[in-house]
């Protein structure tokens, strides 16, 4: 929220400087981002008349102007468009200094001839000020500004614009009025109401808009009085579209300028109707399905039963709560409006502005809670300011009509002193506590060692004790309050040796070449469909764009996004990984404080490679990393622990090239080459390799057992066994393992592989046949191996083969 210092100092204006100020608000909760000038430094500016401008006689665009600055008159060229005689303009005198250009040096006006004839100064425009980005002639001041005043001064351009970042409970402070009535509590200021001095505005006609609240849940208050005889076409002053400007809004029009200037001033938005355009009265409702609804905006919106609208007897004529209709809009012929201010509950106006892609300031504070009790004042302030400033003497106003369909009860609140000085940390007296309340502005009654207090009805957050706690810290203030270390005591949480952190984990992947990624966890729906074959996802009720619209149960989406990103700028080799929560369903998990009920969010680890297995060195060009590369890498993560690989088929990967990963028989992630179609799809050069594991498996690492060196040599062995084509190494390795070789075992290395010719037999081997040659470990660790045990070993080795195989030993 952006406000001018001086228009905060008129309601409230303590003894500090602007810096102290802007440090006040901040330390009271209330973040001051910025605060900057109205208007860049410039000298001897003043206001000036032009009385006469004569065409340049060297010159088409330039004009001769004779100039009335409040003392001698002055000669000065002008190539402005709107250069005439009769306007008020700024004019530089000689010697003065302009705001600065882009090289940051300040421009001084100098006597000078253009095109031969003499210029005593220069008129200038709002953007040669820097007071404005709309600079197309000269800046037209009103015409009962003093001559030889200075623009500065006349202007009020000394002033500070304050940029205040509200968190979203802070709705009580998005006005001037309402910082005021903060900034009075904070500095302990006297503090001006907004409306000290109103006087009401007095019925001169008996219309009224009759209007029904059909929807008390949506509309607690509604307040409106008819204006006729209005000129709408009258110029908003030049004060307000000042005010307005330096709020950051635009001027409009006069009414649509009023509204918003009270807006700004009390925090209450209002909507002027033009009256001519209703249709009998107005109700306040929920919309109805098929309905639709032209907005100011131009944007036409559909409507349903979770929108408030009103409407007249014929249609819907005002989004509740959030933006007007097109249909009821006030125009230059309008000549009588319907004023309206209501409260409306903020659950039922929070969301629908983003349901709709658009944002209005209106709906920014009823979804976060205005004042209700303030609705026939903000009316009456309208009123006058309408009167004023468009009324003619045929304007009449009718009385302020009023329906109360229910409003907010606060509920009393009980503060314990002594809570709250043990909660805050420092030593608190009960009239302490009552002294802020007080200038808080909150109704509260004492008892013994506690106060209850009753929120005032423009405090929608405070709701429980600890609220009134942060009050009593926030006023007391945060930078008094001492620096005391917490008390408590301390317990070692080193981790369990076997088990590493994360980090150690990330730190192997970095060692392996790999490079991390960092992720949203919400993906596009089609990622959940195709990769993980997930076609019922957690959907986002709010996402922040439509491509990121569910939760994500793989980790595969984002790397090949990744990947995409980079193969795009021509990167050759990839290698990433991330370590992210993913989200699947599961109704057996219960909902906490650290869970979504039916939503289960493991962590995992995935990783992704893409192009040569190695850096090109002087060995030449590298082979591309297959699906053993990433196999080993996998090994190297899970090591010492020995996963199993087994054939198994996955949404995302190719159908020939995937592997379920297994540790100690059960399933903690697959490991493949992507699939053939999403390759094509995603547009990759060559196809990727990735994996996904589950964390915790990955986590685990068991301690290394400490065993006595062999004190005999072992000895090796190698059969040639022919087996079935359709044998596995894991079956082979089973088999081999699982012989009686009375602990003479102590490895098995498949060294070679040999198949015949497609439908030929050759040295043993037959067609669907094949031959894996395989070197045995022998030893023993407490006597020395003898042929005898080594043959006995290998001979049961063999039989287990046979039986388990059906292998044969090859000839």
């Amino acid at each position: 929220m952006q406000f001018p210092e001086s228009w905060l100092r008129e309601f409230c204006n303590p003894p500090l400087n602007t810096e102290q100020l802007a440090d006040t608000l901040t330390m009271g909760g209330f973040e001051v981002e910025e605060t900057r000038p109205a208007a860049p430094p410039f000298s001897q500016i003043v206001v000036a008349e032009i009385q006469s401008a004569q065409q340049h006689p060297n010159a088409d665009r330039l004009r001769v102007c004779q100039v009335n600055a409040g003392g001698q008159p002055l000669q000065i060229v002008c190539g402005a468009p709107n250069a005439r005689a009769g306007i008020k303009v700024p004019c530089a005198l000689v010697g003065a200094e302009l705001p600065p250009g882009e090289d940051g040096k300040p421009f001084r006006i100098k006597l000078g001839k253009l095109r031969g004839v003499e210029s005593h100064g220069m008129l200038c425009s709002a953007s040669e000020l820097g007071i404005s980005q709309e600079g197309a002639g000269l800046l037209e001041l009103p015409a009962d500004a003093p001559v030889g005043q200075s623009l500065r001064e006349y202007l009020r351009l000394d002033d500070t614009l304050l940029t205040l970042k509200l968190t979203p409970n802070l709705g009580h402070a998005l006005s001037v009025h309402g910082m005021a009535r903060e900034l009075a509590a904070l500095a302990d200021a006297p503090l001006k109401g907004w409306s000290e001095g109103l006087a009401a505005v007095p019925a001169t006609v008996d219309d009224a808009l009759p209007v029904t609240i059909e929807a008390p849940d949506l509309c607690g208050r509604f307040s409106g009085r008819v204006i006729r005889g209005l000129n709408t076409q009258a110029a908003t002053p030049a004060w307000m579209v000042e005010r307005l400007a330096r709020c950051g809004q635009r001027s409009v029009s006069a009414l649509v300028d009023i509204s918003n200037y009270v807006m700004f001033e009390t925090g209450q938005p209002s909507h002027i109707f033009d009256l001519a355009q209703i249709h009998g009265g107005l109700h306040v409702r929920w919309g109805r399905a098929g309905e639709s609804l032209k907005l100011l905006n131009g944007a036409t919106v559909a409507l349903d039963e979770t929108v408030g609208v009103v409407a007249d007897e014929r249609q819907v004529q005002s989004l509740a709560g959030i933006m007007g209709g097109e249909a009821t809009a006030v125009s230059g012929s309008t000549q009588d409006v319907y004023v309206e201010a209501a409260f409306w509950w903020p659950d039922a106006i929070a969301g629908r502005s983003r349901r709709f892609n658009f944002a209005t300031d209106a709906g920014h504070r009823f979804e976060r809670g205005v004042d209700p009790a303030q609705t026939t004042r903000v009316i009456e302030r309208i009123t006058r300011l309408i009167l004023d400033i468009c009324g003619t003497p045929q304007t009449q106003a009718g009385p302020v009509t009023d329906q109360q369909a229910g409003l907010p009860q606060p509920a009393p609140i009980t503060l314990r002193v002594a809570r709250a000085a043990k909660v805050i940390g420092v030593p608190l007296t009960q009239a302490q506590c009552a002294s802020i309340f007080r200038r808080l502005g909150m109704a509260f009654t004492e008892g013994e060692g506690q106060i209850t207090v009753t929120p005032p009805s423009w405090r929608f957050d405070l709701r429980i004790e600890a609220d009134l706690i942060e009050e009593i810290a926030r006023l007391t203030g945060y930078n008094t309050l001492p620096d005391t270390p917490p008390v408590a005591p301390i317990r070692s949480s080193a981790r369990a040796e076997t088990r590493r952190s994360p980090f150690a984990l990330r730190h192997q992947l970095a060692g392996l070449g790999y490079l991390e990624t960092i992720n949203y966890s919400f993906v596009q729906e089609s990622w959940e469909r195709d990769l993980a074959g997930n076609a019922d996802p957690i959907r986002l009720l709010n996402p922040i764009a439509s491509q990121m619209s569910v939760m994500r149960s793989s980790l595969i989406g984002s790397l090949l996004q990744a990947l995409k990103y980079n193969a795009d700028r021509r990167a050759e080799r990839v290698r990433v990984f991330e370590i992210g929560r993913v989200f699947t369903r599961d109704a057996s998990v219960p909902g906490s404080a650290a869970s979504v009920r039916g939503v289960r969010q493991p962590v995992r680890v995935a990783g992704l490679v893409c192009g040569p297995a190695a850096i090109q060195g002087w060995q030449g060009k590298q082979p591309a990393a297959d699906f053993y590369d990433v196999k080993g890498d996998v090994q190297a993560l899970l090591a010492p622990r020995q996963p199993v690989f087994e054939a198994a088929s996955h949404p995302a990967l190719h159908p020939g090239r995937c592997a379920r990963v297994l540790l100690q028989g059960q399933p903690i992630g697959f490991l493949g080459e992507l699939h053939p179609r999403w390759r094509q799809q995603w547009e990759l050069p060559q196809a990727p390799v990735l994996f996904e594991l589950d964390l915790e498996a990955v986590l685990q690492h068991p301690l290394p057992r400490a065993s006595a060196l062999p004190r005999q040599l072992s000895s090796e062995r190698d059969l040639a066994i022919v087996v079935p084509e359709a044998v596995t190494h894991a079956a082979l390795m089973q088999a081999i393992h699982a012989a009686p070789t009375q602990g003479l075992l102590k490895a098995a290395v498949l060294f070679d592989i040999y198949r015949p010719k497609s439908g030929q037999s050759a040295s043993g081997v037959n067609a669907g046949e094949k031959s894996l040659a395989v070197r045995l470990t022998l030893g023993d660790d407490q006597a020395p191996l003898t042929d005898e045990k080594l043959d006995a070993a290998v001979a049961a080795i063999l039989i287990r083969l046979e039986k388990d195989l059906g292998a044969r030993l090859r000839a």
